[in-house]
């Protein structure tokens, strides 16, 4: 359909369209940098599933402040945690641009996302200094923290525990979390 086409062209999803969300999918993009930037793992590479849950307490969090998303994006339940539809999407535009690498070196064959060197001429003014600064404190806040820790965690907070498998994740349900 036209609406379909016309959510694809601003790359999000027709999910994200409904929910009356107002997606910045070019935003979502520079906050995955903004998170690598910040040398979130060994060696500046982080797994791509942490990364996933990194975005969501970003994205969540921001609202839990200021009852808006910083991406706009819908989020959705699927079996590793919450993710917007377009996430796998963003890294592989992201990987053809040559903003990022992406590693599979790893004994559980997980991929792993660093930055590559051209990627500093990426900037990253979709961000406010605050959403910078929020990016940086969680990032902080996770750095050491293995993956399946963030995972837990996040499964273990009220919006994901009471919605259905493949549900979205409504933001509000963030406000009842203490």
């Amino acid at each position: 359909t036209e609406t379909e086409k016309l959510a694809d062209s601003f790359g999000v999803s027709l999910e994200d369209m409904k929910g009356g969300l107002k997606p910045n999918y070019v935003k979502y993009k520079q906050m995955i940098l903004a998170y690598l930037r910040a040398d979130q793992g060994i060696g500046g590479k982080v797994p791509k599933t942490k990364l996933a849950k990194l975005l969501y307490l970003a994205d969540f969090a921001w609202f839990y402040k200021h009852l808006e998303s910083m991406s706009g994006l819908a989020y959705r339940k699927i079996q590793y945690g919450p993710v917007p539809d377009s996430y796998f999407r963003a890294i592989d535009e992201l990987f053809e641009e040559g903003s990022i690498n992406l590693d599979c070196t790893t004994k559980d064959g997980a991929f792993l996302i660093s930055l590559t060197r051209s990627s500093v001429k990426n900037n990253l003014s979709e961000l406010n200094a605050a959403e910078k600064k929020l990016i940086k404190d969680i990032s902080i806040k996770w750095k050491d923290k293995r993956t399946q820790k963030i995972v837990k965690f996040t499964h273990d907070q009220l919006p994901y525990q009471i919605c259905e498998d493949n549900e979205i994740i409504p933001y509000g349900l963030i406000t009842q979390e203490d």
